[in-house]
């Protein structure tokens, strides 16, 4: 098994040199320091890229960890696919190819975790059909969603990004304003979204 870190080192250098949206170096060691109290078992996660995010949660997690993964582009699945292999945990991640929203409603069982980090105007879809699949103690985490200050600050946003803007202010209506959830909205990088769910009265 070659070395994980010189691993981790070439998956960084493909993202910057080829311009892969791999989670941001600011919003990385929230995500990690989340996976890493809560233990889970089964993750979901909406947005593979390369699997750079997988591979380091999968090391965080609890070691009989599960990881579905869910990727649109089948160029970017096979490369994923190609650095997990050579990962130690290439029989404990799955991916996915195909339209995330779709695929969710393929998928069984239960997860205690899961990362949203794909299309920004789809977060509030996406939440709403994980819902039925997540445990009684779940965590979910989304990425991006204060997208380049435009979503929570003053700042005057172009009208391409209407929609993006428009649908990241539900998501964080729908994980904020739920009494099922405690959200903290993390400022690192370009925004997380931790929501926890709490335990029933």
């Amino acid at each position: 098994m070659e070395d994980f870190s010189a691993l981790l080192e070439e998956m960084e250098a493909y993202g910057r040199i080829n311009r892969v949206p791999i989670i941001n170096e600011q919003g990385l060691p929230v995500l990690l320091a989340t996976v890493r109290k809560k233990k889970p078992h089964r993750i979901l996660e909406i947005g593979t890229a390369i699997g750079y995010s997988a591979l380091l949660m999968a090391k965080e997690a609890a070691t009989d960890v599960e990881i579905d993964t869910l990727e649109l582009s089948e160029e970017r699945a096979a490369l994923a696919r190609e650095y997990i292999s050579r990962s130690p945990y290439s029989d404990r991640i799955r991916i996915h190819i195909g339209d995330a929203g779709e695929n969710i409603q393929k998928l069984a069982g239960k997860y205690d975790f899961v990362f949203i980090d794909a299309a920004k105007g789809q977060y509030p879809d996406y939440f709403r059909k994980i819902y039925p699949l997540l445990t009684e103690k779940a965590t979910v985490v989304a990425d991006n969603v204060l997208f380049r200050g435009y979503v929570m600050g003053k700042v005057e946003y172009p009208r391409r990004f209407k929609t993006i803007v428009k649908r990241l202010r539900e998501y964080i209506d729908l994980v904020t304003k739920s009494n099922e959830f405690a959200t903290v909205i993390r400022e690192d990088g370009d925004g997380l979204a931790v929501s926890q769910r709490l335990p029933k009265e």
